[in-house]
């Protein structure tokens, strides 16, 4: 099976994003693992599906396959791939762009400085939606991790996340803490870790564990969710600059039921074709 593919790229959250309008893609859990790993395959943090949309009110929908072959509910940096993605492969000339996911559907803006703006929909804090095992909704949970007793904000932005506070995000245990949070029994959907840093009111520094991927260059909705959670802590202002390893993006939250906005790059690496 030859199939078409473009490598994508979000602040160095990288993407493989096939065409499943104009090609037939059926993939097993084991091409997925194939196609992302970085020594066999095209490698990439995740593989992105462009589908026929499920619904009137959409242009298209959206899936997203981790590397691991497992497939989640929502990626922002892959969002902003998938708006690039559909502009450059002439499936869509719009500026605004409807898609359906499996958690719901977020609307994308093309501008004219080449930057993709994503409605990310409003954040999910009820404990049992995240889906998240606590009694009440809290801007900050304790939590037991290795015997030591951590804290965090829990959070869904499509997909959970655990945001926690530290002073130095280059001196945060990522790889351990992060993987040890990412299977945490407490969150039965496995969690994405956000490790942030506040630098000031209008600005914070992030690096996030990415349930099935570890952690990577850059999270759209792990940023989003870190705005959220310093925002829930009094921390934050309503627009702020999200400082990744891989760059940097704009998240701005009003709070409430209002949705979470982020603006950042999206770029195509190369394209190819791959036999399975």
């Amino acid at each position: 099976m030859k199939l078409r593919f473009c490598k994508m790229q979000g602040l160095g959250n990288d993407f493989v994003v096939f065409d499943a309008i104009n090609q037939q893609v059926e993939l097993s859990e084991q091409q997925l693992r194939f196609l992302a790993d970085q020594h066999f395959g095209v490698g990439c943090d995740q593989i992105l599906l462009v589908e026929p949309p499920r619904s009137e009110d959409t242009d298209f929908y959206y899936r997203i396959f981790n590397a691991d072959g497992a497939e989640v509910e929502q990626c922002g940096n892959g969002a902003r791939c998938f708006a690039r993605f559909v502009r450059d492969q002439g499936l869509s000339s719009k500026d605004r762009i409807r898609v359906g996911t499996a958690s719901g559907d977020i609307q994308l803006y093309l501008q004219e400085d080449g930057l993709v703006r994503v409605n990310m929909g409003a954040p999910e804090l009820q404990p049992r939606a995240i889906p998240f095992a606590a009694e009440r909704q809290q801007a900050v949970y304790d939590i037991m991790v290795n015997g030591k007793s951590w804290q965090i904000s829990a959070i869904s932005m499509g997909n959970p996340h655990a945001v926690l506070l530290v002073d130095d995000v280059e001196q945060a245990p990522v790889a351990t803490l992060g993987a040890a949070l990412e299977r945490h029994e407490r969150f039965p959907q496995h969690v994405n870790a956000g490790f942030m840093a506040v630098l000031s009111p209008e600005e914070i520094s992030l690096r996030v564990f990415e349930r099935g991927a570890g952690e990577t260059l850059a999270c759209g909705s792990g940023a989003c969710a870190a705005v959220v959670a310093g925002r829930l802590r009094g921390l934050l202002k309503e627009q702020v600059k999200v400082h990744l390893r891989g760059g940097d993006l704009v998240v701005s939250w009003a709070g409430g039921q209002s949705p979470v906005w982020m603006s950042g790059p999206a770029t195509k690496v190369f394209e190819g074709t791959i036999d399975l």
